[in-house]
């Protein structure tokens, strides 16, 4: 398996105490799907805001989209020699748009799904560390695009510095 990009994106379109974070990671396995962008495993996850520096995820879903069989596999499925027939058209057009998404619940009533608290700290204006309070690691982050802002966004452009897409570069 190869891993390719990893990044994150912040939607927080008309809030001021929240949004949603997805963790998008493109990834493919040799010989059998494209190189870097075979298929899309997405995390989803709700954000509340703690503090001016913290925020809580609660994370919702993970999702595999975007499959992209290599030509080899596609020519192994469907050749291209003779001609094809509608299952091997139906098969392709099937791995195509296929999309497995699986909920991430709570285990009981009343309880928070998998998630937990983050502390978000500034480097500059380009770059953000994040750290999982409970052990989960440390996370860097630098600004890849700034998105079209709306005014009531205050908590994206102060907390999530423009509510842009980041890029992860390291995780320790």
């Amino acid at each position: 398996m190869e891993v390719g990009q990893i990044f994150q994106k912040f939607e927080c379109k008309n809030r001021s105490d929240g949004g949603i974070i997805r963790n998008v990671v493109q990834w493919s396995v040799p010989s059998l799907l494209e190189d870097q962008e075979g298929a899309t495993l997405v995390v989803t996850a709700k954000f509340d805001k703690v503090t001016s520096r913290n925020v809580y995820l609660q994370f919702e879903e993970i999702s595999v989209r975007n499959i992209n069989i290599n030509e080899q596999l596609q020519a192994l499925i469907a050749p291209a020699i003779l001609p094809r027939s509608f299952l091997s058209l139906q098969i392709l057009q099937f791995i195509r748009t296929f999309e497995a998404q699986i909920p991430v619940n709570a285990t009981s009533p009343g309880r928070r799904s998998v998630g937990g608290l983050y502390y978000l700290s500034y480097l500059d204006k380009n770059m953000l560390l994040g750290r999982s309070v409970g052990g989960g690691g440390v996370f860097v982050f630098t600004k890849s695009q700034p998105l079209e802002l709306w005014e009531s966004e205050k908590f994206c452009k102060t907390l999530l510095l423009n509510c842009i897409s980041w890029r992860v570069d390291e995780h320790y």
